[in-house]
C-alpha cells in the first residue's frame, strides 16, 4: 500500500484533468509568447484571451460535440466583442446589454452542461470587454484577434484529438474504474469490526453518485464516437468490452447487500469477516491496476495472493458448515456463502477484463451487439423547450432572472468603486452563480478560500522571487495547476489561479501588493452579492425536486424488476431492455442521492422530510441490490425455474405496490390502505430445489421491501 501516493500522482499525470490543463496552458500561452518575441505582447494577450474563452467549452465528450460547441462559441464571442466594444462608452446601454445577455445565456442551462459553458464563455468575453473603451477600428481589430485566438485553440484541440483519438476514452474509462474501486473499498468497511453503519452508508451513496457520473461520461464519449460504435478497430472493440464488463461488475458489487449488523453479531467471534474485508480490498487494488494500465498502456496482472485468499475463504466457510454443531445460524452461513460466491464471480470478471489486455487476444476480440441509441441521451436545441421554460415554475428561468439582476447589481457596484480591475466582481458573480442554492454556496466557499490563500501565496512569491526565469517557471506551474484542477477540485484550481494572475500582472509591469488586495476585495464583494441573491432572489430549493426524484427512482426500480422477471420467463432474453432499465436505476439513484446531499447545505428550514428521505433512499438502494442479486443468479446459474406460475402473484403484487407507492407520493391521500403481502405458502407448498428456493426467497425479499416503500410513501406528504 506504500506505493499508493506515488500511484495517485502517476494517475493524475496520466488523467484527462492533467491533459486538459496542458492543452489549455499551451493554447493560452503560445500566442502571447510568440508575439512577445516581436514586441507585440498586447496583441498576443488578446489572442490568448480568445483561446481562454474557447477552452471553457472544451470539456471531455464526443469530438463532434466539442468541435461544434467551439465553432458556435467562436462566432458568438466574435459578435459580442464587437457589440460591446462599439457600445461600452454608454454605461446605460452596457448595463442593459449585460442584463439581457446574462438572462439569455443563462437559459442555455436547459440544453445541458456544454451549452451552459457556451453561455458562460460569451458572458466571460463580455465582462472582460466592458471597461475596454477604444476607437471603432481598434474594436474591429480586437474582435478579429479574439476570433484568431478562438480558431487557434479549436484547431489545437482538434489536432490533439486526431493525434490520439482513443486517448480520451481510455482516460475517462480509467477514471470510472477507479470510482468502482473506491466503491468496493467502501463496501469492504462493512466487514470491519465496530464499523459506523450510518457513516459508511452515507459514503457509499455518495460514491455511487460518482460512479454513475463517470459511467455517464464514458457512455457519452464511447457511444457517440463513430469509430468506436462501428467497432472498426481492435482498440475500439477492446474499450467497448472493458466498459460493458465493468458495468456488469458494478452490478455484481451492488448486489452484495446484507444485514451487516446481524453478520457481525454472529461471526465476529469466528474472525472471518476481516478476511472478507481483506479480499474485497485486494479486488479494489486489482481494479486500480486495470485503471492504471488503461492510462499507461501497460498490462495488468491478477494478484496470485488474491486467488489464494479467495480459495482459503471458500475452505473456511466449508469448514464452518461442516463443524457447525448449531453454533452458527444457518441463514447467516448461507449469507456468508453467497457473499463468497459473489466475490468469486467478481474475481472471475476481473480476470476476464485482464485477459482483454493481452496483445494477441486484442486482435481477435469479438464485438458486442449493442443498441447504443438506447443508452445515450440526445439533447436537441429545441426552441419549444426554451419557450416552455419562460415561466416562474421553471428553476432555469428563475436562475437566469437571478443572474441578470445580480450581474446588474455587480455592474453598478463595480462602476461605483474606484478599482482598477472592478470587472473581477462580475467575474466572481459569473462563476459562483449556479442554479441551486447549495451549489452556489459550495462554489462561493471554494472561491473565497482559494482566492484568499492563493493571494497570500502570490504575494509571498512576488516578495521573495525576483528572477524573471524563476517567475516564468512559477507562472507555468500555476497555469497548468489552475487549468488541471478546474473540473477536479475548484479550491485547488483557484489556489493556483490567483498567484498565476498576480505573477502575470508582474510580468506586464503592473505587479504590486495592491493588486492582490484588490482581488481579495472584489472576490469578497462578488461572493457576498451572489450568495445573498441565491437566498433571497427566486431561490431554487432542493425539496422542490424531491417528489419528481422519488417517483423516478420507484419507477426505475419497478421497470428493472419487470425486466429481471422477464429473464426468468423469456427465452432468449432481451438483454438490451434489461440493461437500459438497469442504467435508469443507476441514474435515478444517483440523482436522489446527490439531491439528498445538497439538501444538507441548505438552511435548516428548507431541509424537509430528511429522516423519511434517508429511510426512503436506504429502502430503494436495498430494493435495487436485491433485484441485482436476482438478475445475477439467473445469468450466472442459467437454470429454469420449474414452476414460475406460483411466483407470479408475488411478482405482480411487487409491481402493484411500487405503482401505488409512486401514486401516493404524487398525490397524497389521508386514508390508509390495506394492501397485503402475498405469501407463497398460501399458494400451496411445492418441493423446491435449492436454486428454486433461493430465487423464491429473493422474490419474497423484494416484495417485502416494495411493501416497506409503499407504507413509507403513505405517510409522506410532499
Amino acid at each position: 500500500m506504500q506505493h499508493r501516493p506515488i500511484r495517485s500522482i502517476q494517475d493524475f499525470l496520466l488523467s484527462t484533468y492533467f491533459a486538459d490543463g496542458l492543452r489549455i496552458t499551451i493554447g493560452v500561452l503560445c500566442p502571447s509568447l510568440l508575439l512577445a518575441q516581436f514586441g507585440m505582447l498586447q496583441y498576443g494577450m488578446t489572442l490568448s484571451l480568445g483561446a481562454l474563452c474557447i477552452s471553457v467549452v472544451d470539456s471531455p465528450g464526443p469530438i463532434v460535440h466539442r468541435r461544434n460547441a467551439m465553432l458556435i462559441t467562436t462566432a458568438l464571442i466574435f459578435i459580442i466583442s464587437i457589440i460591446v466594444g462599439l457600445t461600452n462608452k454608454s454605461v446605460l446601454f452596457t448595463g442593459t446589454l449585460l442584463v439581457v445577455s446574462s438572462f439569455i445565456f443563462s437559459m442555455f442551462f436547459l440544453y445541458g452542461n456544454r451549452a451552459a459553458a457556451v453561455g458562460t464563455s460569451v458572458l466571460l468575453i463580455m465582462v472582460l470587454s466592458i471597461d475596454d473603451i477604444r476607437p471603432w477600428r481598434e474594436v474591429i481589430f480586437y474582435a478579429l484577434l479574439i476570433l484568431g485566438g478562438s480558431i487557434w485553440y479549436t484547431l489545437l484541440s482538434y489536432f490533439v484529438y486526431r493525434l490520439r483519438p482513443y486517448r480520451l476514452v481510455q482516460q475517462i474509462l480509467s477514471d470510472s474504474i477507479l470510482e468502482v474501486s473506491n466503491f468496493l473499498r467502501s463496501k469492504a468497511k462493512f466487514y470491519h469490526e465496530h464499523t459506523d453503519y450510518e457513516k459508511n452508508y452515507a459514503e457509499l451513496l455518495q460514491l455511487q453518485v460518482h460512479v454513475h457520473e463517470k459511467q455517464e461520461e464514458v457512455r457519452d464519449v464511447l457511444f457517440k464516437t463513430r469509430e468506436i460504435v462501428r467497432e472498426s478497430t481492435p482498440e475500439g472493440r477492446f474499450l467497448l468490452l472493458v466498459f460493458v464488463d465493468m458495468v456488469d461488475l458494478f452490478e455484481q458489487v451492488m448486489s452484495t447487500y446484507y444485514n451487516y449488523k446481524q453478520l457481525h453479531e454472529q461471526f465476529d467471534s469466528a474472525g472471518i469477516l476481516p478476511k472478507y474485508e481483506d479480499v474485497i480490498n485486494k479486488i479494489a487494488l486489482s481494479l486500480d491496476e486495470i485503471a492504471f494500465a488503461l492510462k499507461s498502456g501497460g498490462t495488468p496482472a491478477l494478484s496470485q495472493s488474491l486467488i489464494a485468499d479467495v480459495d482459503k475463504l471458500k475452505r473456511e466457510i466449508t469448514q464452518m458448515e461442516l463443524n457447525n454443531e448449531a453454533k452458527y445460524n444457518t441463514l447467516g452461513l448461507i449469507a456468508l456463502k453467497n457473499i463468497e460466491v459473489n466475490i468469486e464471480n467478481i474475481v472471475g470478471r476481473v480476470k476476464t477484463i485482464n485477459g482483454y489486455f493481452n496483445k494477441n487476444e486484442k486482435k481477435n476480440l469479438k464485438g458486442r451487439d449493442i443498441d447504443v441509441e438506447k443508452f445515450v441521451t440526445r439533447q436537441n436545441m429545441d426552441v419549444k423547450l426554451l419557450t416552455d421554460n419562460l415561466t416562474f415554475s421553471s428553476s432555469t428561468f428563475r436562475h437566469s432572472l437571478r443572474v441578470a439582476i445580480v450581474m446588474l447589481i455587480g455592474f453598478v457596484v463595480a462602476k461605483s468603486l474606484d478599482f482598477a480591475h472592478s470587472y473581477w466582481i462580475l467575474l466572481t458573480i459569473l462563476v459562483i452563480s449556479k442554479p441551486g442554492f447549495s451549489l452556489t454556496k459550495e462554489r462561493n466557499y471554494q472561491r473565497l478560500i482559494g482566492t484568499i490563500v492563493g493571494a497570500f501565496i502570490g504575494m509571498g512569491i512576488l516578495y521573495y522571487v525576483h528572477d524573471k526565469h524563476s517567475l516564468f517557471a512559477i507562472l507555468l506551474i500555476c497555469m497548468i495547476g489552475s487549468y488541471s484542477f478546474q473540473r477536479k477540485n475548484y479550491v485547488v484550481s483557484v489556489l493556483f489561479m490567483t498567484p498565476y494572475i498576480l505573477v502575470l500582472f508582474d510580468f506586464l509591469g503592473m505587479g504590486s501588493m495592491a493588486i492582490a488586495k484588490e482581488r481579495i476585495y472584489d472576490t469578497l464583494i462578488g461572493s457576498g452579492i451572489a450568495l445573498m441573491a441565491s437566498y433571497s432572489l427566486f431561490p431554487n430549493w432542493e425539496h422542490e425536486k424531491l417528489k419528481e426524484a422519488m417517483i423516478d427512482i420507484i419507477k426505475a426500480n419497478r421497470n428493472y424488476f419487470k425486466q429481471v422477471t422477464l429473464l426468468y420467463l423469456q427465452s432468449p432474453q432481451n438483454l438490451t431492455n434489461y440493461k437500459v432499465a438497469r442504467k435508469e436505476v443507476f441514474v435515478s439513484t444517483s440523482n436522489l442521492a446527490s439531491l439528498f446531499q445538497r439538501m444538507f447545505s441548505e438552511p435548516k428550514s428548507k431541509q424537509l422530510h430528511m429522516q423519511e428521505l434517508h429511510q426512503f433512499t436506504v429502502l430503494n438502494h436495498l430494493l435495487s441490490s436485491y433485484i441485482a442479486t436476482l438478475s445475477l443468479y439467473k445469468k450466472e446459474h442459467d437454470f429454469d425455474y420449474l414452476n414460475f406460475e406460483e411466483l407470479k402473484p408475488v411478482s405482480e403484487n411487487t409491481v402493484y405496490l411500487l405503482n401505488e407507492a409512486a401514486d401516493r407520493i404524487n398525490v397524497h391521500r389521508e386514508e390508509i390502505s390495506n394492501v397485503p403481502l402475498i405469501r407463497r405458502k398460501q399458494l400451496g407448498e411445492n418441493h423446491l430445489g435449492s436454486d428454486d428456493l433461493i430465487v423464491a426467497e429473493q422474490f419474497d425479499l423484494i416484495q417485502k421491501v416494495a411493501y416497506d416503500i409503499f407504507k413509507l410513501a403513505e405517510k409522506l406528504k410532499i
